[in-house]
């Protein structure tokens, strides 16, 4: 099956926003942030580039879970 069928150009911004609010989740366990997140999607020769930014104000200790 070829799955250049299902490829789009874009995400919609409402989907940006989710995937953003999701990325936020995951970036808290990590880093202590100014909250600001942003995202760029670039078209390359095999597929996208996907580029996001954000300001970490500090790095937080986490630990292997067991």
């Amino acid at each position: 099956m070829n799955t250049l069928l299902n490829e789009r150009e874009d995400m919609t911004d409402e989907e940006k926003q989710l995937f953003l609010v999701d990325l936020k989740k995951v970036c808290g366990e990590y880093f202590e942030t100014d909250g600001r997140y942003s995202m760029d999607m670039t078209r390359t020769e095999k597929g996208f580039s996907v580029c996001i930014l954000f300001d970490a104000v500090r790095v937080k200790k986490f630990r292997k879970p067991r």
